[in-house]
């Protein structure tokens, strides 16, 4: 069974290493792929839920996404208590298990025919997704049908933010939360995009290198799914050819808002 661990400990941290051994013991013969996030960032963390779950994979695969801020009550917590683990089970067969925090399960929120709460406590460790999640996760898996809880609203997952930053890859390149089909500018135009104080100019293209070496082009990039509909989702991309987005943008954290003006020049 294919297990994408998800999560915010940090590339090479000894997080992700005890977690996927805690996971092999309930589950010995699961083959986990680890997949980084920056620190609290539930935003990447659901893009990159709906980028692996909502396109092909193999039969029985097992997304287990881990990113707890604990930022949804600001006062003291009893018992390192957090955000409820919660379950999905995607229009693609793939079953998510995650912390539903933030952004997490926003990806999926349409694309998803059962979500449900995870029959397992949200506290007792402040490492849980050691300590108290993979025997969970491995219940599910199993089909107990003690492991899953009561349906969840869809109201307590909140829609995807507008114009944001989504992830950033290790080109650089800045996949956003730009639907394609919104985009009411044509290929070739100019535009000025502003992220932070960070200004540049960019052109609108039909595909990454679409553009000469040495400029910035805003295009469809290579994520997306199809929804439930059936309609193809594309989000677009900030690619610089030759170069690295990120850096030209002065280095912009994930979500970080996106405004985008034509350019007169």
């Amino acid at each position: 069974m294919l297990i994408h661990l998800i999560a915010d400990y940090g590339p090479g941290d000894l997080a992700f290493a005890e977690v996927v051994q805690r996971i092999k013991r309930h589950l010995p013969d699961a083959e986990i792929m680890l997949t980084p996030v920056p620190s609290f960032s539930t935003l990447a963390a659901g893009f990159c839920v709906a980028q692996l779950g909502l396109n092909d994979a193999p039969a029985g695969t097992l997304i287990f996404q881990n990113v707890a801020p604990r930022m949804d009550d600001p006062r003291a917590r009893a018992g390192n208590a957090g955000e409820r683990l919660a379950f999905a089970r995607l229009t693609t067969g793939v079953r998510v298990i995650g912390v539903n925090a933030g952004y997490a399960f926003s990806f999926v929120r349409e694309g998803a025919e059962e979500l449900r709460w995870v029959s397992v406590s949200a506290e007792g460790s402040q490492f849980r997704s050691r300590d108290l999640f993979p025997q969970a996760l491995a219940e599910v898996t199993q089909g107990r049908a003690a492991s899953l809880a009561e349906k969840i609203a869809l109201e307590q997952i909140p829609e995807i933010p507008k114009n944001r930053i989504a992830y950033i890859d290790g080109y650089g390149n800045l996949k956003t939360t730009l639907d394609r089909g919104s985009l009411s500018f044509p290929p070739g135009a100019s535009l000025e995009v502003r992220i932070g104080k960070a200004r540049r100019k960019v052109i609108v293209a039909r595909a990454s290198f679409d553009v000469p070496i040495g400029e910035m082009a805003l295009a469809p990039g290579s994520s997306g799914w199809r929804e439930a509909s059936g309609k193809e989702l594309r989000w677009m991309e900030l690619f610089l050819r030759g170069g690295n987005a990120w850096e030209t943008f002065d280095r912009p954290p994930v979500g970080a808002s996106i405004e985008i003006e034509a350019n007169p020049s």
